[in-house]
Protein backbone atom coordinates (compact mmCIF):
# COMPACT_ATOMS: atom_id res chain seq x y z
CA UNK A 1 0.00 0.00 0.00
CA UNK A 2 1.48 3.30 -0.92
CA UNK A 3 0.35 6.57 1.14
CA UNK A 4 0.06 10.16 -0.72
CA UNK A 5 1.50 13.33 0.78
CA UNK A 6 -1.70 14.49 1.98
CA UNK A 7 -2.25 11.11 3.87
CA UNK A 8 1.61 11.05 5.37
CA UNK A 9 0.87 14.54 6.42
CA UNK A 10 -2.89 13.68 7.87
CA UNK A 11 -1.09 10.51 10.36
CA UNK A 12 1.88 12.66 11.56
CA UNK A 13 -0.86 15.25 12.59
CA UNK A 14 -2.98 12.95 14.20
CA UNK A 15 -0.15 11.07 15.93
CA UNK A 16 2.69 13.75 16.09
CA UNK A 17 3.17 12.89 20.05
CA UNK A 18 3.69 9.40 19.14
CA UNK A 19 6.11 10.02 16.18
CA UNK A 20 8.19 12.51 18.44
CA UNK A 21 8.31 9.80 21.16
CA UNK A 22 10.07 7.87 18.36
CA UNK A 23 12.00 10.31 16.69
CA UNK A 24 13.67 11.01 20.80
CA UNK A 25 13.85 7.48 21.13
CA UNK A 26 16.35 7.07 17.47
CA UNK A 27 18.04 9.98 19.48
CA UNK A 28 19.23 9.11 22.63
CA UNK A 29 17.89 5.14 23.20
CA UNK A 30 15.51 6.74 26.03
CA UNK A 31 11.58 6.45 26.24
CA UNK A 32 10.58 10.07 26.73
CA UNK A 33 7.79 8.99 28.72
CA UNK A 34 9.63 6.97 31.22
CA UNK A 35 9.94 8.01 34.26
CA UNK A 36 12.54 8.11 36.72
CA UNK A 37 13.25 8.41 40.65
CA UNK A 38 15.47 11.43 41.69
CA UNK A 39 16.56 13.03 44.81
CA UNK A 40 16.33 16.04 45.66
CA UNK A 41 16.59 18.72 48.49
CA UNK A 42 13.76 21.41 48.92
CA UNK A 43 13.15 24.16 50.99
CA UNK A 44 10.32 23.81 53.88
CA UNK A 45 8.61 26.74 52.14
CA UNK A 46 8.56 25.38 48.90
CA UNK A 47 7.74 21.79 50.13
CA UNK A 48 4.77 23.35 52.35
CA UNK A 49 3.75 24.96 48.99
CA UNK A 50 3.79 21.62 47.30
CA UNK A 51 2.09 20.06 49.89
CA UNK A 52 -0.68 22.75 49.50
CA UNK A 53 -0.82 22.29 45.73
CA UNK A 54 -1.71 18.48 46.12
CA UNK A 55 -4.02 19.06 48.35
CA UNK A 56 -5.59 21.62 45.99
CA UNK A 57 -5.37 19.95 42.82
CA UNK A 58 -5.07 15.99 43.73
CA UNK A 59 -1.98 15.39 41.88
CA UNK A 60 1.42 13.60 43.04
CA UNK A 61 4.43 16.33 44.10
CA UNK A 62 5.89 14.65 41.03
CA UNK A 63 3.15 15.55 38.44
CA UNK A 64 2.81 18.85 39.75
CA UNK A 65 6.33 19.29 39.03
CA UNK A 66 6.50 18.07 35.72
CA UNK A 67 3.65 20.39 34.47
CA UNK A 68 5.99 23.16 35.29
CA UNK A 69 8.56 21.50 32.86
CA UNK A 70 6.85 20.59 30.15
CA UNK A 71 7.39 22.97 27.02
Amino acid sequence: MQLDNKTIKKLLKKYKEDYEALEEYDKTHKLPFKREKIYITLSVSTLAKLKELRTKTGKPISRIIEEKFLI
